[in-house]
């Protein structure tokens, strides 16, 4: 009984705190970003300018609170247009986490719809791709890791784990250089531009999204093989529709320029 007593309270403690603190978000200096996506197709940097990324990705509890306010996007009332049958198909109903979903664990199985939405709730919108890929290149002392071969053996071998058990918690990650974590080894993570990372702008001349993954990775890692593990992401992320869910698939936020 003590044991029941002492979970409800955490858990609504979880409850309390991510519908009463503000989401950290870090600021990222802009830069002259060496991409895997070239922006003129061939070999040009892309250039990003300043912006702020969340510290952490979205969880299940902040989601809740979300939905809690914005019964639209709860579990049975979204249209299928804007999600699939999947969405949030692990929690235990449209308004409770359940077993399956831990109140910090990162919130999966929603749709690229769903994550702008919860975004602009805070005021903010999903990352893009070659900010989040600026993000990402960090380590905890350098803008850019991905040039050191034990860096990029560290982010493969998360590719490699199984991922049928539990997703660990958020923020467990170390932080990089501008204190973000968990951009590699938790979940994937939804961009605003996910549509135009391959062959169209328009997802829906993609095609078969199987295949897709399997060209599409195979195609880009000729180009620079060294960045394997980016260009599976890039080949996942290219292959879904904006209605689609994961239980590997979360989001977290950004905000434009450098400031507060």
């Amino acid at each position: 009984m003590r044991a029941g007593l002492t979970a409800a309270f955490l858990l609504l403690a979880a409850f309390a705190a991510a519908s009463g603190a503000a989401a950290e978000y870090r600021a990222i200096p802009g830069a002259t970003l060496r991409t895997v996506l070239p922006p003129d197709g061939k070999q040009a940097d892309a250039r990003v300018g300043a912006f702020r990324l969340r510290s952490t990705p979205v969880t299940n509890a902040e989601f809740l609170v979300f939905v809690q306010k914005n019964p639209q996007w709860q579990r049975g009332r979204v249209p299928s247009l804007f999600a699939e049958a999947r969405y949030l198909a692990h929690w235990a109903g449209p308004t409770e986490l359940g077993a399956e979903a831990a109140a910090d664990q990162p919130v999966t199985q929603v749709s690229w719809f769903a994550a702008r939405a919860y975004c602009a709730s805070e005021s903010a919108r999903l990352p893009r791709w070659h900010e989040w890929e600026l993000a990402a290149a960090a380590d905890a002392t350098r803008r850019d890791a991905r040039d050191d071969p034990a860096w990029r053996e560290r982010i493969l071998g998360w590719y490699a784990r199984p991922s049928s058990g539990p997703l660990p918690v958020v923020g467990q990650g170390e932080a990089n250089l501008w204190g973000v974590r968990d951009l590699h080894g938790l979940v994937w993570e939804w961009v605003d531009d996910y549509a135009s990372l391959m062959v169209s702008a328009d997802n829906r001349e993609q095609g078969d999204p199987d295949l897709l993954k399997f060209c599409g990775s195979g195609a880009l890692s000729v180009n620079d093989r060294e960045n394997y593990a980016v260009l599976m992401r890039v080949a996942m992320l290219s292959a879904l529709k904006a209605r689609d869910t994961t239980r590997n698939l979360g989001f977290r936020c950004a905000r434009d320029g450098a400031g507060p």
